[in-house]
């Protein structure tokens, strides 16, 4: 695999994107509850987030939105007759409307944990679908992904897609937020980190007090079993409680990794002097930038999100993707002093206003896949985009979402007619046939 690469693979945000502080945990979900959205302009710095890693010679993919609302969901709620009838009696239960049309899968980070074919016990490429039990919209999610994703990595001789975890809140699993893999190169076996939050036996002094830990080891061990990886080179750490409580609902927002950097605030996980010892032994070469409190405090790093950047690998250097929020103050002291140390090249900042408001930085918002030229070449018919796809959809987001969104209009006939439309549309501007990617 000496010629692998990561692609990334972003989410698109739908739209009926809005805010509904359905995220426990979540501090800007919760801050933002009830604002009126920009569904427009959520999937349009998407896009923007996207050309930006394209321009940095970067593989970029897309997966579509799932259909929202879940009419099947609502259904299954007790409401009954056409769809209308079913959003009109869903009115009346705007937390479980809400439910039904949460766009939270633009955060494609959380669809899938994946191991490249290099590092699995069958020489092929695995992905596992999340199921996403520790909140109610999100687990909508897993069996819907999961489908698209067996779409998209269509050839089963080279990538197999395995279901999501069973659904049990004791193998709740969030997919790639909570996981980094370590190598010199992408092409090169890697070390795994699998991170949770709560375990069987774990007492509860050792677990978070004001939030929930969604995470748990069981499903971290289920996950690495099914994915074929090595037991010597797999590692379980758990996250600080006090990250946890901070708001680092994912290990994400206080971890960043690509290949042999691995930039970590000093609280994030318990043990965390023996675990980063014990990566830095399997992966001889790791560049560990550890973030000192003082420097950069807990709560302005998940304010700032800096650690859940994009750090992307190019032909010029590591470049750090980062959320505008990040761009002044402790956290932009912080990105300089990463490129007086070498550690990375630059750093680019971005507007994802929209995604930020609901609590999803840079790299909440793709899935990158390390992958071989025969890997790319399997995937689905257009999957991965180029600067003439991007404008296509930067037209389709114009023309059939919303400017502004308010959670009463959840319940309109009309919003929903029109998200069916742009879900329908949105397979002719990607070039997919009926049965394919867009086909979930």
């Amino acid at each position: 695999m000496s010629d692998a690469v990561e692609v990334q693979i972003d989410g698109l945000a739908g739209p009926t994107h809005h805010f509904a502080g359905l995220s426990h945990g979540n501090l800007a979900s919760l801050a933002n509850a009830g604002w009126s959205s920009r569904p427009r302009a959520a999937a349009r710095q998407g896009l923007a987030k996207m050309r930006a890693v394209m321009e940095l010679g970067v593989v970029q993919a897309v997966l579509p939105p799932l259909a929202r609302p879940d009419i099947g969901f609502l259904r299954g709620c007790g409401f009954a007759g056409d769809e209308r009838a079913i959003l009109t009696q869903a009115a009346a239960e705007p937390h479980l409307l809400s439910v039904a049309s949460s766009s939270a899968f633009m955060w494609a980070a959380n669809a899938a944990t994946v191991a490249p074919s290099v590092d699995t016990a069958d020489g092929r490429l695995h992905l596992i679908g999340a199921n996403l039990m520790a909140t109610p919209h999100r687990a909508l999610e897993g069996l819907a992904r999961t489908a698209q994703l067996r779409r998209l990595f269509r050839d089963p001789a080279l990538a197999t897609v395995h279901a999501p975890l069973p659904a049990s809140t004791a193998l709740g699993d969030e997919g790639a937020a909570n996981h980094c893999r370590f190598a010199l190169e992408h092409g090169l076996p890697g070390v795994h980190l699998l991170v949770y939050g709560r375990g069987h036996g774990l007492t509860a002094d050792r677990l978070p007090k004001s939030f929930p830990a969604r995470q748990t080891r069981e499903a971290s061990m289920a996950v690495a079993r099914t994915l074929g990886l090595p037991p010597a080179r797999t590692i379980y750490a758990q996250q600080l409680p006090a990250a946890i409580d901070a708001g680092a609902f994912h290990n994400d927002v206080v971890m960043v990794a690509n290949r042999d950097r691995l930039l970590v605030h000093e609280r994030a996980l318990v043990d965390q002097a023996a675990v980063l010892k014990q990566i830095a032994r399997l992966v001889p070469g790791l560049r560990i930038h550890e973030v000192r409190d003082a420097d950069l405090p807990l709560a302005e790093a998940v304010r700032s999100y800096l650690f859940n950047s994009q750090l992307i690998d190019t032909a010029d250097g590591m470049v750090l993707l980062a959320p505008m929020q990040s761009s002044e103050g402790a956290p932009a002291k912080l990105a300089q002093r990463l490129i007086d140390d070498g550690f990375i090249g630059r750093v680019q900042f971005i507007d994802l206003g929209q995604s930020m408001a609901n609590g999803g930085g840079p790299a909440c918002l793709r899935l990158r896949v390390a992958m071989t030229p025969a890997e790319r070449a399997s995937l689905a018919p257009g999957a991965i985009i180029d600067a003439t796809t991007l404008r296509k959809l930067e037209t389709h987001i114009d023309m059939y979402y919303r400017e502004s969104l308010k959670l009463a209009d959840l319940a309109d006939p009309q919003l929903a007619l029109e998200a069916q439309t742009a879900t329908a549309h949105l397979e002719s501007v990607l070039g997919m046939r009926s049965g394919t990617l867009a086909d979930s």
